[in-house]
């Protein structure tokens, strides 16, 4: 079958990333008769280790609370799903949207947002953490599976989205430059698809935490009806749903949520991407603005959805007290392997290659990196001979 043979796919809108136009590849391959490019990128990504991993790390409650709740990879998962649904409906590629959102989340820690405080402040002075960099440098460095090369090999778009998702890099030191991507430009947006896994990102979290909160009973579904984007949601499903269980009536919350976010965003950028007008890639790319975005009046309503959000269950004491717990036991493991690196046979290779401090630090950065929580907590009982309290 001759790559030709391939382009049954429909045709995309013009400013959309196209496969068959592709930057191309760090380490050139064949062509695939059956898979477009950003396809090629989205197998790569689900068939990693550092993927696997997110089954057993921390969205919002920690992996010992209960398995019904959001891990790292479900919530991965859920972004994927919102992002294709957005990316068909304003005529993108699909496959690279969801390519960018199943890896925007493989640099995270164990311990959700914990970890990436503990390692950002143990790496201060070697160049911090961000969890960004670190999904970056888990798809370029740290998965080697490959026999011709290290990581995973993905396109220029697929690296560019998985770096520059959030916006315009500003913030990005010379030295973290070097080796990263070839002929990118941090100043500007990247393409639609990765705007779209961006706010597909918040949207995923926005609904699926205020669902876990429920069945954790830090909320209430009662709580919910003064609170902006979500109140109007609330009170028609208990008018309508008043006595079914509260599993249900908080699915009906979420589902909707999900639904009036989605359509916001379609009907808001297909506006802005009209306004601009663009004729190729680039024209999105320096574009003065994001263009995947909520509506102004839409993204008001999300901040004091994410301020109740942030008073009433992230920083409540059913999540922060053991937030607290593992901030403290991941800052040990550090301060202890820095101290003396007791690293598996492979990590001990690439710690013994570190010909500085800085790059030493790096290597057990990267090793707590990309734990799991469980994996964490073993290692914290094998080393200090005790186990984390977490109640």
């Amino acid at each position: 079958m001759k790559r030709a043979d391939l382009q049954t796919y429909p045709k995309k809108a013009i400013y959309a990333s196209n496969p068959s136009k592709s930057l191309g590849r760090t380490y050139a391959t064949n062509n695939s008769p059956t898979r477009s490019e950003f396809q090629r990128d989205r197998d790569r990504i689900i068939h990693s280790t550092a993927f696997r991993r997110l089954q057993h790390k921390t969205q919002v409650f920690l992996h010992h609370e209960g398995t019904h709740y959001r891990t790292r990879l479900t919530h991965t998962l859920e972004v994927s799903q919102i992002a294709r649904s957005i990316a068909r409906a304003l005529d993108v590629d699909e496959d690279l949207a969801e390519a960018i959102a199943l890896a925007h989340d493989l640099g995270h820690p164990p311990f959700g947002h914990a970890g990436e405080r503990v390692l950002n402040e143990g790496m201060k002075q070697w160049g911090g953490f961000d969890h960004n960099l670190q999904a970056l440098r888990t798809v370029l460095k740290l998965e080697n599976h490959y026999a011709q090369h290290d990581g995973l090999n993905l396109t220029w778009e697929a690296l560019e989205g998985i770096l520059k998702h959030n916006g315009p890099i500003t913030n990005i030191t010379d030295s973290e430059k070097i080796n990263l991507i070839k002929n990118l430009d941090y100043k500007t947006h990247a393409g639609l698809e990765a705007q779209i896994a961006a706010i597909a990102d918040d949207i995923a979290y926005n609904s699926h935490d205020i669902d876990d909160a429920l069945r954790a009973n830090i909320i209430s579904i009662e709580q919910l009806c003064d609170v902006p984007m979500v109140g109007d949601i609330a009170r028609q499903v208990l008018k309508e749903y008043p006595k079914i269980e509260q599993n249900r009536q908080a699915h009906e919350v979420q589902r909707r949520l999900i639904t009036q976010t989605i359509e916001n965003v379609i009907a808001t950028s297909n506006l802005l991407i009209a306004e601009l007008n663009p004729q190729n890639v680039a024209d999105i790319r320096h574009s003065e603005r994001t263009l995947i975005c909520f509506s102004n009046e839409f993204a008001k309503q999300e901040k004091l959805l994410k301020k109740f959000m942030l008073e009433k269950v992230y920083n409540s004491q059913t999540v922060a007290k053991p937030v607290k717990q593992a901030e403290k036991m991941l800052a040990q493991l550090f301060v202890r392997l820095l101290e003396k690196p007791t690293l598996p046979k492979n990590w001990q290779a690439k710690y013994k290659k570190a010909n500085s401090k800085a790059k030493r630090a790096r290597v057990i950065c990267d090793y707590i990196a990309g734990m799991t929580d469980p994996y964490a907590i073993e290692l914290y009982q094998t080393l200090f001979d005790e186990s984390p309290n977490f109640s």
